[in-house]
């Protein structure tokens, strides 16, 4: 089984690499961007052509899995068997704007509980991994949640954009965590704000309202970098509808 993982995840890793490719060598100018239901909700050309081939080429690794995208209308069932949770353009409009911060995020779940977990920045080269019960790993080395307190930890949040009826409670939230840590970011992908977590680089992350293909991979990378991640009110997180995340380095609260 563990001689499976590995091939398996690396097969992930290798597809998912590339789709980071096509994301470097994206030609704006012909990319059609579309706007979805939700306040700055967008999608583009380049996010349905990587969900085409991740869709694709996963599936053509693990048949009896489902897939879920974040671009598709009806999503699957992730309780029973495998299950894809992928967001081809995690921070699309980042994306958009040419500004630095995105990546691909493929998550697999197992009857509902992840298994695996891939996140790449195609900007940096960084390969984020986890598998259930073997560790975090970033372009192939262990890494660790930090051990700082919140006063002296940075604390990382997104802003739920597509919801603005969230706008003043996470505002209210920042300022917060503005008062009580070093001091806060905004970056614009949750999946890579998860990850920087799990690389010990930030010690506390919240955003009230996200979709699993957003956390489905990254949450998996915390907790296996020893983190802890739930809702924000403290319970499991859903891998079937949206829900509230909070991670930590497990000192931080």
């Amino acid at each position: 089984m563990e001689q499976r993982q590995t091939g398996l995840l690396q097969k992930i890793t290798d597809i998912v690499r590339e789709c980071g490719g096509i994301i470097l060598n994206a030609d704006r100018n012909k990319s059609v961007v579309d706007e979805k239901a939700g306040h700055a909700n967008f999608v583009t050309t380049y996010d349905k052509m990587i969900q085409e081939k991740l869709k694709k080429e996963l599936l053509s690794l693990l048949p009896e899995a489902v897939f879920v995208g974040e671009e598709e209308d009806v999503h699957a069932s992730v309780e029973k068997g495998y299950a894809f949770i992928a967001d081809p353009i995690d921070g699309t409009t980042n994306f958009i704007r040419d500004y630095h911060t995105s990546a691909v995020s493929v998550g697999l779940a197992k009857d509902g509980a992840p298994y695996m977990g891939v996140v790449y920045n195609p900007y940096l080269d960084e390969m984020f991994t986890a598998v259930k019960g073997e560790g975090a790993y970033l372009n192939g080395r262990p890494i660790r949640v930090s051990a700082r307190p919140l006063k002296d930890g940075i604390v990382i949040f997104g802003t739920a954009t597509y919801y603005e009826e969230l706008a003043e409670r996470t505002f209210a939230l920042a300022y917060d965590y503005y008062k009580r840590s070093l001091d806060v970011r905004r970056s614009g992908s949750a999946a890579l704000d998860l990850c920087s977590i799990a690389a010990g680089r930030t010690e506390l992350f919240y955003e009230l309202r996200l979709c699993p293909w957003d956390y489905a991979a990254a949450s998996l990378i915390v907790t296996e970098a020893g983190g802890r991640v739930t809702t924000a009110e403290g319970t499991e997180l859903p891998f079937g509808e949206s829900c509230s995340v909070m991670a930590t380095n497990g000192v931080c609260g």
